[in-house]
């Protein structure tokens, strides 16, 4: 199916970037930066021990900002707003 290829091509696109990598810092994006990008709010930026790093988007051509969704060990909701 289609559809199972472009899950693999994907998944393994994420392993190569972000597997056994480690987060290094967190911090929301710069001014500068944001004025780089042309958006009106600012995102939670993750980078990586390898300098990758990690930019929460409104989509997936990078029009904006976008939060950062989840949920910890305990199932709690984390929300990490854009600014």
């Amino acid at each position: 199916m289609a559809e199972n290829k472009i899950i693999k091509r994907w998944e393994d696109y994420g392993k190569k970037h972000l597997l056994n990598k480690t987060i290094k810092m967190v911090r929301y994006m710069s001014d500068e930066e944001q004025e780089a990008m042309v958006w009106y709010h600012k995102p939670l930026v993750i980078q990586l021990d390898d300098g990758t790093l990690l930019i929460p988007s409104a989509d997936d051509e990078g029009n904006e900002a976008g939060a950062l969704f989840g949920q910890d060990s305990e199932g709690e909701q984390l929300i990490f707003p854009v600014i």
